[in-house]
């Protein structure tokens, strides 16, 4: 069975997007606090892995004369996850390549769903498929998401692809752990010795971002709901990367001095005013006092997923078209 090599979503983006010259390091703002952490701009650092992906993408049609195509389906009327996905089809236009949605409503069976991926799976202008979560209730996101052939599933979450992260062989890495490293990687460099703690242990991030941070040579605990004294932890880590859904759960007294806080959360909280803003799950205004760089909420790790997941269907197009590198 042929995946898209780790190389592939890995190591070549990061040669593209950390080396060259593109980036000559994070943009920080004149105006910002002396002792505040360092702000790593992920929307910048996506745009411009977004404009070098359109640039592969016409060499890509140049050669072949195929447009790498990516399906998204979304399944109810979930308002966060319907513009979440708008968001996904305009970025892969952006990127110079086809999008496909298809928009189903919350009371599709589960037979239908599966039927729908078993169409897209044999359709020669797909190379990634993507399906929304969390699905409504009754439809199993397990059996759904393995259905996905490997060599479409661009989101990385199938047994397979999942499998071989976790025994370091050629696969599809989910986008938004693979984004949070490409960040690192710039922003932080060698990572080898440096004491990491991902809490959260989700399937989505935690997990995922765990098992790069373990090839990155770094020592790596994941907390969890069950974890006794997480800020404990914490207060030990060079590197923090904290995807929980819980909104500002780690708090600045959290965080040593000096590191690196990679915040994946993100909610929409009220103001007294009536008024929205959206948070991570760190309280930033306390841990940017003592971090030595952090991603803020919005503008961090979210644009960075949707990028990747476009690097990552560029690299099934080509697996799929050319064949697996050697």
């Amino acid at each position: 069975m042929i995946v898209a090599p780790w190389f592939l979503a890995l190591s070549a983006a990061i040669a593209m997007f950390v080396s060259g010259g593109m980036m000559t390091g994070p943009a920080v703002s004149d105006t910002q606090e002396p002792h505040a952490a360092r702000l790593i701009d992920g929307k910048g650092f996506a745009a411009r892995m977004t404009q070098d992906i359109a640039a592969d993408v016409s060499a890509f049609y140049d050669r072949h004369h195929i447009t790498p195509g990516l399906a998204v389906v979304l399944v109810g009327n979930d308002p966060a996850s319907e513009v979440y996905v708008r968001n996904k089809a305009l970025q892969t236009h952006r990127a110079g390549m086809r999008s496909f949605m298809h928009m189903l409503p919350a009371t599709t069976s589960q037979k239908e769903l599966l039927g729908l991926i078993e169409r897209l799976n044999v359709d020669p202008e797909i190379h990634g498929i993507l399906v929304q979560l969390p699905l409504p209730a009754g439809l199993d996101p397990v059996v759904v998401t393995n259905a996905i052939i490997p060599e479409k599933d661009v989101d990385g979450l199938g047994v397979v692809n999942a499998g071989r992260l976790a025994l370091g062989l050629p696969g599809i890495v989910p986008c938004t752990p693979l984004g949070c490293l490409l960040l690192l990687h710039h922003y932080v460099g060698d990572m080898r010795g440096r004491d990491a703690l991902v809490i959260g242990a989700s399937n989505l991030v935690g997990r995922p971002m765990a098992e790069l941070l373990l090839r990155e040579g770094c020592t790596v605990t994941v907390a969890h709901i069950d974890t006794r004294d997480t800020a404990s932890l914490a207060r030990q880590a060079d590197i923090v990367v904290v995807a929980t859904g819980v909104r500002e759960l780690v708090r600045g007294d959290w965080i040593k001095p000096g590191a690196t806080v990679i915040d994946v959360g993100i909610s929409r909280v009220t103001l007294p005013n009536g008024k929205t803003r959206l948070v991570g799950d760190v309280k930033f205004d306390e841990a940017v006092k003592r971090a030595g760089l952090i991603t803020p909420v919005p503008g961090g790790v979210g644009p960075m997923t949707i990028a990747c997941l476009l690097r990552n269907t560029l690299d099934a197009a080509r697996i799929l078209v050319e064949g697996p590198a050697r």
